[in-house]
């Protein structure tokens, strides 16, 4: 479907469509979100996604341990205005947070906050 080919009239009408079928879900939810039958169905949900997923995050924390071990060992030495002992104690850690580009090698007193590197980030799901 190529949008080009609705008139304005024609887009304005899905627009409102859309908006009520969207407004009636909300306010059924609203309703069944507190009875017991829509909170056992959705705990059961939950509980089979996590079970599917279980592996997944579990190999997503074990691929980021060792960034974490070294964010965290750089932010207590950075709370102490100790930096310059964080990188003489730990360098391997020091080089894999600018690896990372938690750092940057210019100027370490400044962290900068990203996200991990692609190869480690968090699977979609």
């Amino acid at each position: 479907m190529d949008i080009q080919n609705y008139s304005p009239e024609d887009l304005q009408k899905m627009i409102r469509a859309y908006e009520k079928k969207r407004q009636r879900e909300k306010q059924h939810y609203e309703k069944v979100k507190h009875t017991e039958d829509f909170k056992m169905k959705n705990r059961q949900r939950a509980k089979n996604w996590y079970d599917k997923h279980q592996d997944i995050r579990k190999e997503y924390y074990e691929n980021t341990k060792e960034l974490t071990i070294a964010k965290n060992s750089y932010k207590y030495y950075k709370k102490l205005d100790r930096v310059n002992d964080f990188k003489s104690r730990h360098p391997l850690r020091y080089k894999l947070l600018i690896n990372n580009h938690y750092l940057s090698e210019a100027n370490p007193e400044e962290s900068i906050e990203t996200s991990n590197s692609s190869s480690s980030a968090e699977p979609s799901q």
